[in-house]
């Protein structure tokens, strides 16, 4: 009888939420994530995806001072007494997950944060966002605000890559997404699984942007970021209108064929599950994305050399 390799089969999760409202408690949110959890293990699932700031409604679109931020909406620890629940959950059923927050640090220093949590419920993971969007200043005539250079600091871990249920998975947050280095800093690490929360607004403050582009946009990075880094990804939105104020959905699962094999039907909190097989990510970092064997890092000095474009570099002679 001939041996057949067992593919390396993972049951991953992705928890959307819906509208997180200003008036909601902490531990409504949470029990609601709680009852995600479960009903990704009752799918055989072993890892959840939660979303940015899923614990808060998106705060960063409201004026106020940074004091009054932190006392609303930022955590002082992780976990804590209002989230510990959903810890004691992930613990019972075995099941690690990846969650968004406000973190408030010792020192008080303010980040957008994700932290990476294994099957026995221990934090093992913590990743701070990088890519700030929107602006620090008020603008009263515009339809919201978009605060988060105001309420956070650049990210200060870099995009490393942790071991959990024997997997390489990295974390990156909500407009992270939409930059080539964020994937390929985290795949050249042999990253398998990278994860993401996020909050898109379907609005764009800053021009009249056709709304159907942010879906768009949002599902073409995760597929080309997908494929061109061999790795598979779990993205998680908290979405629909809260407190009036909308935001995209579209939670999916995206294979390393660029191919969406999950996603989110509507606007509330639903949880998609797939049982993904690593192999095939192993199959496109063999035959296709070959790192160390295609890769010219000689010719790509330029990316980390300069931040915005500038003019273009002397040719060499040959090249005239």
């Amino acid at each position: 009888m001939t041996q057949t390799s067992r593919a390396r089969k993972f049951g991953l999760a992705v928890a959307q939420m819906g509208p997180v409202h200003l008036a909601d408690t902490r531990q409504a949110v949470v029990k609601r994530l709680v009852d995600m959890l479960r009903e990704a293990a009752a799918r055989q699932a072993t890892f959840v995806v939660f979303p940015e700031l899923a614990l808060t409604t998106f705060f960063p679109r409201y004026w106020m001072t940074e004091a009054e931020a932190v006392e609303r909406y930022f955590e002082r620890a992780m976990p804590n007494a209002d989230v510990q629940p959903l810890f004691d959950a992930a613990r019972e059923l075995r099941v690690g997950f990846y969650l968004g927050y406000a973190e408030l640090t010792p020192d008080g220093r303010r980040f957008n944060t994700a932290v990476l949590v294994d099957r026995s419920a221990k934090v093992v993971g913590k990743y701070r966002k990088v890519h700030l969007p929107g602006h620090d200043d008020h603008k009263p005539d515009a339809p919201f605000q978009h605060l988060e250079k105001k309420f956070f600091q650049v990210g200060d871990l870099g995009f490393p890559v942790w071991n959990t249920q024997d997997i390489n998975v990295g974390m990156c947050i909500c407009n992270d997404r939409r930059w080539p280095e964020t994937w390929r800093a985290m795949s050249l690490q042999s990253a398998e699984l990278i994860v993401l929360g996020y909050n898109t607004p379907s609005w764009n403050i800053h021009w009249n942007e056709p709304v159907h582009l942010r879906t768009f946009h949002h599902e073409i990075v995760l597929q080309a970021s997908a494929y061109q880094n061999a790795v598979w990804i779990g993205a998680a939105a908290k979405c629909g209108s809260e407190d009036g104020f909308h935001m995209i959905g579209s939670s999916m699962i995206v294979a390393p064929s660029g191919e969406i094999v999950a996603r989110a039907s509507g606007e509330e909190d639903e949880v998609i599950t797939a049982q993904i097989d690593l192999d095939l990510g192993a199959t496109f970092r063999q035959h296709v994305f070959n790192f160390a064997k295609h890769r010219s890092p000689q010719h790509y000095r330029l990316i980390v050399e300069r931040t915005g474009a500038g003019e273009p570099l002397p040719l060499p002679p040959e090249a005239h």
